[in-house]
């Protein structure tokens, strides 16, 4: 039996949870649950390019593999992704496929081993599709600095799916695959997530190891999930989370059990209403789709008040500095001498020249050039050690909010998805796209994106974001769970989604 004539209607999504009780109960088999999704990717690539490569012998290989475990007797409960297809942003290391960051510096240059998430999804039996778009070194919010070439949004071809992991949120989004895993150093997984209509959600800094992922800014860079609902984005993070040796900053704390029933009962919950996300720049259509998905909170039970983070208007610039620094330093080792692309050059230094020169594209030179200016002598006192403090500060903030409530609410960004080419000749108003989601990467905290709502015209996704202290996910979970339980924005599929099938 094929997916599609096991699921009651072709409007119905393949989640994650429909995969697994599909599996489960004998209905498909991992193969062709994989075929499906191959299928889907093959016909929709051509329109959307969220994949930069996907191999579909290795994956129906991984699918055999997991209907013997299946046949054996193997179950969910020991292995919870057992047969279910899970797709991998291009900075993330998987073993003997490549690992580019959607950069051209890296050429061909393959993974010797697995990032420490990718050992935890194979452990639970997870199927790898493919290596998804991103915007290059997860330097972008467009998807449209990858050296491959854009992603485009599902709900719209015309527009951008956001990034940096815009491949991930848009395959989600498309029904490419049921799941994704994406990273987020200012918003990056929440931002596409609510351009697209998916769920996204940010860990913790340390929640989440990242061995094997590729740093852009390693005091900020979290590997995260991307998923069509709150289980599913529950069920991913169980699988991902937890201490790793191999990362210093890996958290020691055991990993809770997200996966708990979802409730929609929020009595007792107290959320907060940020004031300084609901100011200038927020477009008139996101700022009712927000306040009606508050004032729905609050009809299950919770409490809304008012908090104020003072030093909000100080996180943009604070980010900036902070952020393209440790990229100046991360990025040095890509220099043409030990792996990736490489230039000649008369000596060492025009080698560089010509490699860094030819292999980086203009947004990752923007950014390394600002970090150097930033870290060097004269500046330092003056840009980066004064970034550190307020970024101080600005966790501060987030820490005295969390004494009178248990999660914030608010947007995720100013605007629905714009028009691909609209901003990216003006570096500004890209990085203000982000306005609403880097302080959450400053303090260090939790995030989530989760639909709220649709624009009339052109239909496209609003997310709300709800924001919790550190290893607060269970809280976020909960309150995104209870209003997904009591709402139906989760199952709206972009047409092209369902056109064909």
């Amino acid at each position: 039996m094929s997916p599609e004539s096991a699921s009651p209607g072709t409007t119905e999504r393949l989640t994650v949870q429909r995969c697994r009780e599909l599996l489960a109960r004998r209905e498909v088999s991992a193969r062709e649950l994989t075929q499906h999704f191959l299928a889907r990717i093959e016909r929709l690539e051509p329109r959307l390019h969220c994949f930069i490569e996907w191999d579909a012998a290795d994956a129906l290989a991984q699918a055999d593999a997991a209907d013997a475990a299946l046949k054996e007797g193997v179950t969910h409960d020991r292995r919870p992704l057992l047969g279910v297809p899970v797709a991998i942003k291009d900075n993330i290391a998987v073993r003997g496929h490549t690992l580019r960051c959607a950069s051209r510096i890296l050429g061909d240059f393959r993974s010797p081993y697995d990032a420490t998430v990718v050992e935890r999804l194979r452990a639970a039996g997870a199927i790898l599709l493919g290596r998804l778009n991103m915007d290059e070194f997860a330097m972008g919010s467009s998807t449209e600095n990858s050296a491959f070439g854009p992603t485009r949004n599902p709900w719209d071809p015309d527009r951008t799916p956001g990034g940096s992991s815009g491949g991930s949120a848009a395959a989600v989004s498309a029904g490419e695959c049921p799941a994704a895993l994406g990273s987020d150093t200012g918003g990056s997984i929440r931002q596409p997530a609510a351009f697209c209509g998916c769920v996204g959600l940010k860990p913790t800094y340390g929640r989440v190891s990242r061995y094997g992922l590729v740093a852009f800014a390693s005091s900020l860079d979290q590997i995260g999930p991307l998923a069509t609902t709150v289980e599913d984005t529950a069920l991913l993070l169980k699988v991902i989370a937890g201490h790793d040796p191999r990362d210093a900053t890996s958290l020691p704390d055991p990993v809770p059990d997200y996966t708990a029933p979802i409730e929609p009962d929020l009595r007792g919950v107290r959320l907060g209403l940020p004031r300084e996300y609901f100011g200038s720049g927020l477009a008139p259509e996101v700022e009712q789709a927000v306040r009606k998905a508050i004032e729905h909170l609050q009809g299950l039970g919770a409490e809304i008040l008012e908090v104020s983070l003072p030093h909000t208007p100080h996180g943009l610039a604070t980010y900036y500095v902070i952020a393209t620094a440790e990229a100046s330093a991360n990025l040095a080792r890509f220099d043409g001498i030990r792996y990736g692309l490489r230039v000649e050059g008369q000596d060492p230094v025009e080698l560089y020249e010509r490699t860094r020169g030819r292999g980086f594209g203009p947004e990752v030179k923007r950014r390394i050039i600002l970090g150097t200016f930033v870290l060097s002598s004269g500046y330092y006192d003056a840009y980066y050690l004064r970034a550190q403090k307020v970024r101080t500060l600005i966790r501060r903030d987030f820490l005295e909010a969390f004494t009178r409530v248990d999660a914030l609410v608010a947007p995720v960004t100013p605007t629905v998805a714009f028009r691909l080419g609209e901003k990216i000749s003006d570096p500004l108003q890209m990085y203000l796209t982000d306005v609403f989601t880097l302080s959450c990467n400053l303090a260090g905290i939790c995030g989530l994106s989760i639909p709220c709502g649709w624009t009339a015209s052109p239909c496209l996704p609003i997310g709300l974001q709800l924001l919790g202290p550190p290893l607060g996910e269970q809280t976020l979970l909960r309150v995104a769970g209870a209003y997904q339980l009591t709402t139906d924005w989760h199952r709206r599929q972009p047409p092209l989604a369902t056109d064909g099938f």
